[in-house]
């Protein structure tokens, strides 16, 4: 499990080699391979000829080939042969070990340097990896300035793999000619595929959500976006053309401050989270997106028109959220548990304090152990700040 905020944004770096065994932002991975090599001469020199452990010196090259650099296991790859002819010439004739194990200890030196570049490439390669994931990450979760379109917010993004960055989950603030529009959403499916459908969708509704004046028109851009993603992949080979994704849409209109617009296509309803207490929108009647074709020719998705109190919140969360199970089988019972939050501390309505106490409680209701990715994502108006037209 991986947990990523949407926090302050920092640059994506290149490659950088593991921060092991270091002390005061210093490497001393050297140490443990020169302890060895000490040991084993001082061990040697005070046992009998029933216990020559001189020999072993061929494992401190071996050592370090696990957790110094190229460079530093060359080194003892040249100072064990030579520490072990040294120690070997200071013994009286009959202690000696002799020519065989200095050929295997020289032997030693050159497999554990050659391991070590194997090694230190495939962290290279891993870490290249993380950085192109980190990117991805960032073009699809894209970090989101503090009161951008005039909302506070706040996000989080658990993924259920502990290796991935990304998943099939997303979401956006877009501002726009007619408002601030938010999007969360969950693709069906895991894996490179629902990334490239999240990607797919939130690329038009970044620009639909600028342009349109109607969040329905909003959502049927998204609609049939989905449609000629789900039509591409399956021409290639790589969909079985059942994807489909669900989705929340919000739309805050500058000239009615007091109320809030939304879509909800076939995902859980958003919770309204106040000092006053906890209230769920009502639910929506669209289709997920992809379920188009079944939708009668004049039923477009209905807008929610929602009033909201000042102090009030939306919290938007991905079914990992709900389906979140304790050890005894029980879904997380989120509006419950946010119901009693609130009714402890209204400050907790605060989008911050909101998504870290939904996340808190996610991760201990099942252990730790998430069964799918998880987003928790919450929005408020700024009060008295206005909509801001960009990108």
């Amino acid at each position: 499990m991986r947990a990523v905020s949407d926090g302050g944004a920092s640059p994506v770096g290149g490659a950088r080699p593991p921060q092991l065994l270091r002390v005061r932002g210093r490497s001393v991975a050297w140490v443990p391979p020169l302890l060895l090599l000490v040991g084993i001469v001082a061990v040697d020199f005070r046992t009998s000829s029933d216990f020559r452990i001189l020999s072993w010196i061929v494992l401190v090259p071996g050592i370090a080939a696990a957790i110094c650099g190229v460079w530093g296991t060359a080194v003892y790859a040249v100072l064990a042969p030579a520490t072990y002819l040294a120690a070997d010439a200071v013994l009286p004739h009959e202690y000696e070990a002799g020519l065989p194990d200095l050929v295997l200890a020289g032997i030693g030196g050159v497999l554990a340097t050659l391991a070590c570049v194997v090694r230190v490439r495939g962290e290279q390669r891993m870490l290249h990896m993380q950085d192109v994931a980190e990117t991805i990450r960032r073009t699809v979760l894209r970090p989101l300035p503090p009161g951008w379109g005039g909302l506070d917010h706040a996000a989080v993004y658990l993924s259920a793999d502990s290796e991935a960055r990304v998943g099939g989950d997303f979401y956006d603030i877009q501002t726009g000619l007619h408002g601030t529009r938010v999007i969360l959403g969950d693709v069906q499916g895991k894996g490179l595929g629902a990334v490239e459908a999240a990607a797919a969708l939130l690329g038009t509704f970044r620009e639909a959500a600028y342009h349109e004046a109607d969040l329905t028109a909003v959502a049927l851009r998204l609609e049939v976006r989905m449609q000629r993603h789900i039509r591409l992949r399956t021409a290639l080979g790589r969909e079985e053309g059942d994807r489909f994704a669900t989705a929340v849409l919000l739309g805050f209109p500058e000239e009615r401050p007091g109320t809030m617009d939304a879509v909800v296509l076939g995902h859980d309803a958003p919770l309204v989270v106040g000092p006053a207490g906890v209230r769920p929108l009502p639910p929506g009647h669209g289709l997920p997106l992809g379920y188009g074709e079944l939708v009668p020719a004049d039923g477009p998705p209905p807008v929610l028109r929602v009033p909201l109190a000042p102090g009030e919140t939306l919290l938007l969360t991905t079914d990992g959220v709900t389906e979140a199970r304790d050890d005894g089988g029980t879904f997380y019972p989120l509006t419950a548990e946010v119901t009693e939050a609130v009714a402890a501390d209204p400050a907790i309505a605060r989008p911050a304090r909101l998504v870290a106490f939904v996340r808190e409680r996610t991760l201990r209701h099942c252990g730790g152990h998430l069964a799918d990715d998880t987003t928790v994502f919450a929005v408020r108006r700024r009060g008295g700040a206005g909509t801001e037209v960009g990108d």
